[in-house]
């Protein structure tokens, strides 16, 4: 059989399915109606209006730490919206969590890549280096 022939059949199976149930045809028809009205009439009653552009409070993930974690949650549960940028936004700032291990990490970091055009600070790499590759000739295998 040809294609043709095919969705003829499957035209007609499907027509004579529908004509034999006719009110899960008017269902199937007027459900989505149905819903479309309601979102009109959402639409209708709740007039869009303008708002700022929002900022919102920075909150620590998990990695932070439990606390600051907890308190971010905590503090923030309502997350309000400003009109001006918060703290936490501001480009090199890590915002409210400055005890955690990630900010004192990426505040060590800074300093020695700043400052590293100074000679102790490089020689002083040089020698953490080199007593660490003492350190594992030393240690024994596990």
């Amino acid at each position: 059989m040809s294609f043709w022939i095919h969705l003829r059949l499957l035209l007609w199976k499907n027509f004579t399915y529908r004509k034999r149930r006719t009110i899960q045809l008017i269902i199937e028809l007027l459900w989505p109606l149905f819903l479309f009205f309601i979102l009109v009439s959402v639409r209708q009653t709740h007039l869009a209006y303008q708002q700022h552009e929002c900022h919102f409070p920075n909150k620590a993930l998990p990695s932070a730490g439990i606390l600051p974690w907890i308190q971010g949650a905590i503090c923030n549960i309502e997350n309000p919206c400003f009109p001006q940028a918060t703290p936490g936004e501001m480009p090199g700032v890590v915002g409210n969590f400055n005890q955690s291990i990630v900010s004192r990490l990426l505040s060590d970091a800074q300093k020695v890549l700043l400052h590293a055009t100074q000679d102790h600070t490089l020689h002083s790499i040089h020698e953490l280096i080199s007593a660490l590759k003492k350190f594992s000739e030393n240690s024994p295998p596990l």
